[in-house]
């Protein structure tokens, strides 16, 4: 297994954690909402999950681009 086969491979579980991490964030908003929580609890509960969603985000993005680096660069 050489180097690219590595960078591949960490950037596809990359992106499967920022994938777990965004379904997380939405059964958590969801529960919120159906909770029935006031307007200023549930903005509490929304930024705390708003900061996990943009990591998500950002841990899918750069694990995609590991991938795709991977692939381009493997001989």
């Amino acid at each position: 297994m050489g180097l690219y086969d590595w960078i591949i491979w960490t950037g596809a579980a990359l992106t499967l954690l920022g994938l777990c991490a965004l379904i997380w964030c939405i059964l958590t908003v969801s529960r919120a909402r159906s909770k029935g929580l006031d307007d200023a609890a549930l903005r509490d509960r929304m930024r705390g999950v708003l900061a996990v969603n943009m990591g998500a985000l950002a841990a899918s993005t750069i694990g995609l681009m590991m991938v795709v680096i991977g692939i381009i660069l493997k001989p």
